[in-house]
């Protein structure tokens, strides 16, 4: 399955309400979980904060990518959120992140989980898309910009 087939308003936040890097995790796996997309959002979760304790998944230019192989989902799975305001997620410019890309993929689907990372690498490469993104208000919104990319 396409990354762009996997974005549906179900798992699109806007805006992110919370306000620390292991709330937006908690956020986003809780929408993953009310969207049906996850057998069980604890080891979503765990798996999350391990990969985090690795190192931070905050990259530059406000973009997140928090990702985990785990078996807390039976297929590749995303959540988008996007916090207008920004939120320390220790990223490597140390800057406040405002796009979150959550993965989840299961163990043996390495490769797919690989293709989705870099997908959203050459999504987010572009600036104006990136600004739209944020701009958006609504899940509809985002989805709609996914479609046209």
């Amino acid at each position: 399955m396409a990354f762009i087939d996997l974005i549906e308003p179900s798992v699109v936040q806007i805006p992110v309400r919370s306000k620390t890097k292991s709330e937006v995790l908690r956020e986003l796996v809780d929408l993953l979980d009310k969207a049906g997309k996850l057998i069980s959002a604890d080891k979503a979760l765990s798996a999350l904060l391990d990969r985090e304790a690795k190192g931070s998944t905050g990259l530059e230019e406000g973009i997140a990518v928090p990702h985990a192989k785990c078996d807390a989902v039976d297929q590749l799975t995303v959540a988008i959120g996007i916090a207008p305001d920004g939120i320390d997620f220790q990223a490597m410019d140390g800057k406040p992140s405002n796009l979150f890309f959550l993965l989840l993929a299961p163990p043996e689907q390495a490769g797919q989980h690989i293709e989705a990372l870099s997908e959203i690498a050459k999504l987010t490469r572009s600036k104006s898309f990136c600004r739209l993104l944020l701009a958006s208000q609504t899940p509809e919104e985002v989805v709609e910009l996914f479609q046209e990319e």
